[in-house]
């Protein structure tokens, strides 16, 4: 894996560190995954999931169409 330098303030240093020992992580790369992870998540299922929950079991019957 090839690695690179990210400069961050040390109060932002001390944050990651808690949030790594809290998220049971080994790494400050393995956290900072994890948080771009939930981010990612949280962003499509307010793109995608407006309507969770709200719809019902897709019946045959459902169809707008004369099937017969």
């Amino acid at each position: 894996m090839e690695s690179t330098t990210v400069k961050v303030s040390k109060d932002t240093a001390r944050k990651l560190a808690v949030l790594q020992r809290r998220l049971h992580k080994e790494t400050l790369d393995a956290t900072i995954q994890t948080l771009v992870a939930r981010h990612r998540k949280e962003l499509i299922d307010e793109a995608f999931g407006a309507d969770r929950g709200l719809a019902l079991t897709f019946r045959e019957a459902d169809r707008g169409e004369d099937r017969s």
